[in-house]
């Protein structure tokens, strides 16, 4: 189905404004006919003939989650609407924001508001504000001159956004005890920055005790609460947050990279002097007409949204799906409820004895990725041969009315027709000796890596020490015959890269491929120090 199906060309110049271009001059002083109102088409998202089809790209139903990987959340029909609407006209963008940070004030019950472009630049622009304010000459020197340059973080908000941070070319402090916090405390300290999640509201270190730090020395305070829902009155607010940042792309379903900042009116506006369309050191994070309203009207319409009636419709789906597989052997259900406030939604774990229905969650998933429609859930587990206990978790969040159905139909045809799985082959023969050092070369898409294995064996087992450019983790996996498997995680700040190598021991070296998920795969080669 094409985007404009049903659309006349002379309807499309319309809405776009070039009708009155293309047509005949007006009589002089003649006031132009204003164009009707026009619907956007509706699609079901399930069209074979889309966009995305025709550049080779194969659209999916989201039964995981508002996961930026898989394009977040589907926007409102009022957010489409918004956008396409603001994008007819030209607007002072400075007038615009506010406007909408005025509209978010009185929506959010906050001093002030204003869009960006998710939260990560929420995070940015927070942390530029308050380093450099508004201060045009220090807006101009970053990041090489700062004067106040540290943001203290608690170690359990340690997390890969908080790169935020780091990229405006603050300094970490990590702290684990409120003593530690009120040390680190000092004329330096730009910020606090922390995340809400079970793990802060449990510590110590929760929100209103940093808070409380934060008042007292005078230093501003930013909670990270992308994925949660911007309750009215707003609970970081409350126990004493300068700024709060949300995503736009995940609840509130507004456009996927937009986010919103709400609070202290000087800092928001402070955030948004140091963004486009402003010269200054935030200028790349340029949030358009377009994503700007959307976002306002995605928020307008949670407020008007019905939520309890949203998780009964959430629960109803994922009872259709356990209704539909139940009666399977082995077959069992566990309703997974939500801890807080991010992706606030019930989940579906259908757990069975892989053995006996003949096929393991990672296959099933596997399955619903290859079919049509294409099918993405919230994870799979159990492998073959010695790890049969399968699960797979449904999360009905991003889903929408109907899909249901075609989710439950495609698990329960995957379980009763499983196909034929044979248990992965397992070389045999004497396993290589790879102990000792190892001087290990990764060949990336573009640039090489220089790396180093330290590696302890005993007989298939494989254990020691991995050792990066710039990071380390510890070494773990087999050796069977000629085939070797590596595995490790190295910590990065708040993120963690994880290795799999898989190649063969051959001549005193070792050659394969390396995995490291999202960063994708790489070439590597090893010989001994």
């Amino acid at each position: 189905m094409a985007l404009f199906s049903g659309w006349s060309r002379r309807d499309l110049l319309k809405t776009s404004g070039a009708a009155s271009a293309l047509a005949a001059a007006p009589l002089a002083g003649a006031a132009p006919a204003a164009a009707a109102p026009m619907a956007l088409p509706r699609l079901t998202g399930l069209e074979a003939d889309n966009c995305f089809t025709r550049i080779g790209v194969r659209p999916l139903i989201n039964a995981r989650g508002t996961y930026t990987i898989i394009s977040g959340s589907r926007s409102l029909p009022a957010v489409k609407q918004a956008m396409f609407e603001a994008s007819h006209y030209y607007v002072d963008l400075d007038e615009m924001m506010d406007g909408i940070g005025a509209r978010l004030a009185q929506i959010n019950q906050a001093e002030w508001g204003i869009v960006t472009n998710g939260c990560e630049a929420a995070i940015v622009l927070a942390t530029i504000a308050c380093i450099a304010g508004s201060d045009v000459e220090k807006a101009q020197a970053l990041p090489y001159i700062k004067g106040k340059d540290e943001v203290i973080i608690p170690r359990h908000s340690r997390n890969p956004y908080d790169v935020g941070i780091r990229m405006v070319g603050a300094k970490l402090v990590e702290v684990e005890t409120p003593a530690q916090m009120a040390a680190a405390i000092g004329p330096q300290t730009a910020m606090i920055y922390v995340m809400s999640s079970p793990r802060e509201a449990k510590s110590p270190l929760h929100i209103a005790a940093i808070c409380a730090m934060g008042k007292e020395k005078g230093v501003p305070v930013f909670v990270d609460a992308a994925a949660e829902e911007p309750l009215v009155p707003n609970i970081h607010l409350a126990k004493g947050a300068t700024l709060v940042g949300y995503s736009g792309g995940k609840c509130l379903r507004g456009p996927q990279s937009s986010g919103m900042l709400i609070g202290d009116k000087s800092l928001c506006k402070a955030a948004y002097f140091q963004a486009a369309p402003h010269h200054c050191y935030g200028r790349a994070l340029k949030c358009s007409k377009e994503e700007s309203m959307g976002l306002l009207a995605a928020v307008e319409a949670w407020h008007k949204r019905d939520h309890a009636g949203e998780q009964r419709m959430w629960r109803g789906w994922l009872d259709h799906i356990a209704g539909r597989v139940k009666d399977l052997p082995s077959v069992r259900f566990e309703y997974l409820e939500p801890e807080d406030l991010s992706n606030k939604a019930p989940r579906l774990k259908i757990h069975w004895d892989g053995a006996r229905l003949g096929i393991t969650g990672t296959e099933v998933e596997a399955r619903l990725d290859a079919g049509t429609p294409r099918i993405f859930l919230q994870g799979g587990t159990g492998t073959r041969p010695d790890a049969m206990n399968s699960t797979l978790t449904i999360m009905p969040y991003m889903m929408d009315p109907g899909e249901e159905v075609i989710v439950a139909n495609a698990i329960h045809a995957v379980l009763t027709n499983p196909g034929s799985h044979e248990n992965p082959v397992v070389p045999s023969g004497a396993p290589a000796d790879i102990a000792g050092d190892w001087l290990v070369t990764v060949r990336y898409g573009r640039g090489t890596g220089e790396q180093h294995f330290t590696i302890r064996q005993q007989g298939n087992a494989v254990s020691g020490h991995h050792k990066g450019e710039l990071y380390a983790g510890e070494l773990g996996g087999t050796v069977h015959a000629d085939q070797v498997t590596l595995t490790s995680r190295t910590p990065v700040g708040g993120n963690t890269i994880h290795w799999t190598f898989s190649g063969t021991a051959k001549n005193g070296a070792l050659s394969g491929m390396v995995d490291m998920g999202e960063y994708g795969p790489a070439e590597f080669s090893a010989r001994r120090a």
